[in-house]
């Protein structure tokens, strides 16, 4: 299902008291239902020595959810300089911190080995000569290419501009032990938001398969695999979950036959992030339009500036009109925003009940890739963002953009230079 009748409960009959306070439109996440999530997590994978979960920032980059994540014993994955900026902010450090970035720069990999350093995690085998100070612990993402199948979003791992080749895997490892590593870490990322758990199984098997030839050929041994993110949610409400207690059972008995085997078995970390806090966000939006012409449209105070998923994947996000849950939905519509752009809709052809002007609609499962994909085009400003907390009062954790923030990198001193010609 779409958010849980838990966070339902707590959030529609308040919806409209938020409304008059804040405005519309706004994201407001659940602390009580990240918690949990985080909790169950946890639980699943408690079987295996030294478990972790990097929480994926790029999901939700906000302080105040980054927090709740080092609460629970977190850390981050991080992929640009912002992220580790944000990671560091709340406290975390050294191997708190997975650096996963792509098409990585010097100022990148300065800042990343900088402050406590991180865990390196080298997405190309041509990136190990451009590490300058070369850290002892080091981690490649590996691309399986034809050896695995993607999925829609994340595509074909043979087209993805991701990670080191199956060829490539045992002389990146060589190599880095050239520069200096002595500790080791794997990391793969091959599906995005997968609810058949059994690929997420899969998966585990095929890294430890690379542990253990990289090891026989190398002789050394693993630290940790990490086997990414991917965890789906059900965003369409004839979707089951992903079957999490199965799931950590199958990848258990895997871990556990490669101890039999070898006396040992890395860690093992994950990067969830929709997983964690997608289902536990909302995007509440005002109808303020009605438009009949080849279709039914009713305009909202949100656009694509707010989410993004639905224009950029042709994504499913259910919706709720709050207050007419109940109703039938013998209405069909467009729901659609402001910009200049035919796929600025957050639903096409839309089963609801009848919507009137000011009515407040609930588009779900907003708590990740949701502001975070946020842009500026036609000049639309991102909006606020709140917390509905585990004591029932609400926080505003970001306030919405401004004219003068869009304008802000207009203000800059004169700098003009004339070119030498000839």
């Amino acid at each position: 299902m779409p958010i849980s009748t838990d966070f339902k409960s707590r959030l529609y009959p308040i919806a409209t008291q938020l409304v008059e306070h804040y405005g519309t439109p706004f994201h407001i996440y659940d602390e009580i239902g990240i918690r949990q999530t985080g909790e169950e997590l946890k639980q699943a994978f408690s079987e295996l020595d030294g478990f972790r979960e990097y929480y994926a920032v790029k999901a939700l980059p906000n302080p105040r959810i980054l927090g709740m994540m080092a609460e629970m014993g977190f850390g981050f994955d991080c992929s640009s300089i912002a992220e580790l900026i944000l990671s560091r902010q709340v406290g975390a450090r050294g191997e708190d911190i997975m650096f996963t970035s792509n098409n990585t720069n010097q100022k990148e990999f300065e800042t990343a080995l900088g402050e406590g350093g991180c865990i390196l995690n080298l997405d190309d085998i041509s990136l190990i000569d451009k590490v300058k100070n070369f850290p002892e612990l080091v981690c490649f993402r590996y691309n399986p290419g034809p050896k695995r199948t993607g999925n829609v979003i994340i595509g074909n791992p043979v087209e993805a501009k991701y990670g080191v080749s199956h060829e490539q895997v045992v002389d990146a490892y060589r190599q880095a032990q050239k520069r200096g590593a002595r500790r080791f870490g794997l990391h793969t990322m091959v599906a995005s938001n997968e609810l058949d758990y059994t690929y997420m199984v899969e998966t585990a098997r095929m890294v430890l398969d690379i542990v253990e030839m990289v090891s026989n050929e190398l002789n050394i041994e693993f630290e940790f695999v990490n086997i990414g993110g991917g965890f789906g949610i059900p965003y369409h409400p004839d979707q089951k979950a992903l079957d999490l207690e199965a799931m950590s059972a199958k990848i258990v008995d895997v871990f556990s036959a490669f101890k039999a085997k070898h006396g040992y078995a890395p860690k093992m970390y994950m990067e969830s992030g929709r997983y964690m806090t997608g289902p536990h966000g909302c995007l509440l939006t005002t109808a303020i339009n009605h438009k009949n012409i080849y279709r039914k449209y009713i305009g909202v105070d949100a656009c694509m500036s707010s989410l993004m998923r639905p224009g950029m994947y042709d994504a499913y996000h259910h919706i709720d009109v709050i207050g007419k849950e109940d109703r039938a939905a013998d209405q069909v519509y467009d729901i659609v925003g402001s910009l200049c752009e035919n796929n600025d809709k957050f639903a096409v052809q839309r089963p609801l009940p009848k919507i009137a002007e000011g009515d407040i609609l609930a588009i779900h499962d907003t708590g990740a890739h949701g502001h975070a994909m946020g842009f500026q085009y036609n000049a639309r400003l991102r909006p606020q963002e709140l917390l509905l907390r585990a004591d029932g009062t609400v926080e505003l954790i970001r306030r919405a953009e401004m004219l003068e923030d869009y304008l802000a990198t207009l203000s800059f001193s004169d700098n003009r230079f004339k070119p030498q010609r000839g």
